[in-house]
């Protein structure tokens, strides 16, 4: 099944469901609506939910550990992950997840008070700095994911290109 991403939220309170496949292609789409939910001034807390979603690539699991990380520096508290998969599940285990968001095993029943997130079109540079961005949030985790993602993130550091420093020209 091709990954989708259903959000909704009520009183401050978000709902983010992946279903499916889910890779690199949706995180545009869920990193703006993070920021977004972040800006919201009645922004209360976040589930996100896993129970649907049969696979998930690194770069998605690395937007996710973003949230979790942001959520707790601005507003103190850790984001509830729900995952029915096990496969999943283990994933999540093994890279740390519980660490930095409340797992849940049991599932919860509200898709049809959610909307479909869309995919957002982006440039290749952008999306290879947001795969990198994902990356380095999933090394900065634990020593195991530093390891696992480490090659990776040379790699893509090694094909971004430093920005350019900006010449001023002073006039005496």
């Amino acid at each position: 099944m091709a990954g989708r991403i259903l959000v909704g939220a009520h009183d401050g309170v978000y709902v983010i469901l992946f279903e499916g496949d889910v890779r690199l292609t949706l995180c545009t789409a869920v990193d703006g609506y993070i920021q977004k939910m972040f800006a919201d001034p009645q922004f209360r807390s976040v589930v996100v939910d896993l129970t649907g979603t049969e696979s998930i690539d690194s770069t998605s699991l690395g937007v996710l550990a973003k949230l979790s990380i942001q959520a707790e520096k601005q507003f103190g508290f850790r984001p509830t992950l729900v995952s029915t998969n096990q496969d999943v599940t283990r994933i999540l285990f093994s890279m740390g997840f519980d660490d930095v968001f409340t797992l849940v095993e049991e599932p919860l029943h509200h898709e049809e008070q959610l909307g479909e997130l869309p995919i957002l079109d982006t440039t290749e540079a952008d999306m290879r700095q947001r795969v990198l961005d994902a990356h380095r949030t999933l090394m900065a985790m634990n020593e195991h994911n530093r390891e696992a993602f480490h090659d990776l993130v040379a790699t893509l550091e090694a094909e971004t290109p430093l920005p350019q420093p900006r010449r001023i020209r002073a006039s005496l």
